[in-house]
C-alpha cells in the first residue's frame, strides 16, 4: 500500500467502547489518517471490513468472543488483505508472539503517544512493520526458545538465494526498502522484488516475519 495518496483508512477494533471513541477521535484528527470504522468483537472485523474497506486494522488482543490472534489470521486470510496493527496494554503479553506469527505488521501499548499511533498507522500502511525494539527483542528471544525453531528456520531460509538472503538480513535489522537499495547498490524497486519473492518462497505474510524467522535462526 505504498504511495497511498488519499488519507489511511483505519478500522479500529477494541471490546471497549471508550478506547474506541478515544482512538477514533484521535485518529480522525491526524494528518492523513481516517478512521473508517469500529468493531467491538474480532467476530465482526469481517462484516466490518466489507462495509468499510480499510489499509490497517488496529486490533485489541482481547477479547470476548472472537480474540485479536484468531481475528488477525481472519484479516490476513482475506485478498489483499489489510495490515494489522495489534493493540496491548501489557508488554509482558505472551499473546503478542502469536499475533505477529498470525500476520500481524506490529504491535503498539495503548498508553502510546498519540502521534506514535498516528505515525505508526502510516508506516504500516507504507510497508514498513512496527516494532518496538525493547518489547521485540524480548518476544523474539522467547520466539527463539521454542522447540525445533533453529532447525525449521535454517531448513526455510535454505530456499533463499545469496542476495535474498542479503535483503531478508536487512528486514531483519528493521532496514526500509530505501535503505537497503542504498547498502546493496540496486534500486528500490529491485529490493521491493526480493522481498516479495522471499515472502512467496518462504511462504510468509509480510516483513515481520521475515525478521521473526531471520531471528529464530541466529540470523538477526
Amino acid at each position: 500500500m505504498a504511495g497511498l495518496t488519499r488519507p489511511v483508512r483505519v478500522l479500529v477494533v477494541d471490546d471497549d467502547a471508550l478506547v474506541r471513541a478515544g482512538l477514533t477521535m484521535m485518529l480522525d484528527g491526524a494528518d492523513g489518517v481516517a478512521v473508517v470504522g469500529e468493531a467491538a468483537d474480532g467476530a465482526v472485523v469481517p462484516a466490518e471490513l466489507d462495509a468499510h474497506p480499510a489499509d490497517v486494522v488496529l486490533m485489541d488482543l482481547r477479547m470476548p468472543r472472537v480474540n485479536g490472534i484468531a481475528a488477525t489470521q481472519r484479516v490476513r486470510a482475506r485478498p489483499r488483505p489489510p495490515e494489522v496493527i495489534v493493540l496491548t496494554t501489557f508488554d509482558t503479553d505472551e499473546n503478542v508472539l502469536r499475533a505477529l506469527r498470525a500476520g500481524a505488521s506490529g504491535f503498539l501499548l495503548k498508553d502510546s503517544p498519540p502521534a506514535q499511533i498516528a505515525d505508526a498507522v502510516r508506516r504500516v500502511a507504507a510497508g514498513e512493520p512496527i516494532l518496538s525494539p525493547r518489547i521485540t527483542r524480548r518476544l523474539m528471544d522467547r520466539a527463539a526458545t521454542e522447540a525445533g525453531a533453529y532447525d525449521r528456520a535454517r531448513s526455510a531460509l535454505s530456499a533463499l538465494s545469496t542476495r535474498e538472503h542479503e535483503v531478508a538480513l536487512a528486514v531483519a535489522e528493521g532496514r526500509t526498502n530505501a535503505e537497503i537499495a542504498g547498502r546493496l547498490f540496486v534500486s528500490v524497486a529491485t529490493v521491493k522484488a526480493h522481498i516479495t519473492r522471499i515472502l512467496t518462497k518462504l511462504e510468509l505474510g509480510n516483513r515481520t516475519q521475515i525478521a521473526l524467522l531471520m531471528h529464530d535462526a541466529g540470523l538477526a
